[in-house]
């Protein structure tokens, strides 16, 4: 049985909001921004429907999770995303000072870890490769009906 609290169940929610992007049109990628044990903050890509680039899930989630808490820093919270971050989107979890980050699929072409580890703040922990498989295979399936 999935315990309501971890790291498995938070990123199946993350993978509904991911959902709700491929629904729209909009690449598949969904977060959740978790804050003792509670989703505070759920996002997915909006780039289309917003007509804006930076509206990547993860920086929509660290928007809605600061406004939620009423401060800029989330290190007391957890940042549950399908993919990798890019680079910009692990600069804004860095500058937000998330306590720890929890990703599935890997992006080897625009991920952050072609750049490394140094982009987080030091007390960052890092987790990956949480349900790797469902969230490589939404992409896919994502990416072979958009061709």
């Amino acid at each position: 049985m999935l315990s309501v609290h971890s790291d498995e169940y938070f990123m199946k929610q993350a993978l509904r909001e991911a959902r709700h992007a491929f629904d729209e049109g909009e690449v598949p990628v969904g977060a959740v921004v978790v804050c003792n044990n509670q989703i505070i903050a759920r996002a997915h890509n909006q780039t289309e429907l917003l007509n804006d680039v930076t509206a990547h899930a993860e920086m929509l989630a660290l928007t809605a999770a600061s406004n939620a808490l009423g401060g800029k820093y989330l290190n007391d919270c957890t940042l549950y995303v399908t993919l990798e971050p890019c680079p910009m989107c692990a600069g804004a979890v860095a500058w937000a000072q998330v306590g720890r980050l929890v990703y599935g699929a890997n992006d080897p072409k625009r991920g952050f870890m072609r750049f490394g580890r140094k982009m987080f703040h030091p007390k960052t922990k890092i987790k990956l490769g949480v349900l790797k498989d469902d969230c490589s295979l939404l992409l896919k399936d994502f990416f072979q009906w958009r061709r």
